[in-house]
């Protein structure tokens, strides 16, 4: 099982983490509430975890401009 990083933003595929080893409590996943887990991460057909996060130039252009925080796709 993979557990793959993408930007909730722009789609673009931030990282991938294959070690199997790894479990939710080392990835700062315990301090997620309910709705926040649903919105986040789900399973993909062949059971990878899909985490959906923010890729630093959607950060930096989220930084700059405030107001597209009201978008949930941006395209840059």
């Amino acid at each position: 099982m993979a557990i793959q990083y993408q930007c909730r933003h722009c789609g673009v595929e931030i990282g991938t983490i294959e070690d199997s080893a790894v479990n939710a409590e080392q990835l700062g996943f315990h301090l997620l509430n309910h709705e926040e887990r649903q919105e986040m991460i789900t399973y993909d057909p062949l059971g990878n975890l899909q985490v959906k996060a923010i890729c630093e130039d959607c950060h930096e252009l989220l930084q700059r401009n405030p107001e597209y925080h009201q978008h949930d796709f941006l395209i840059q």
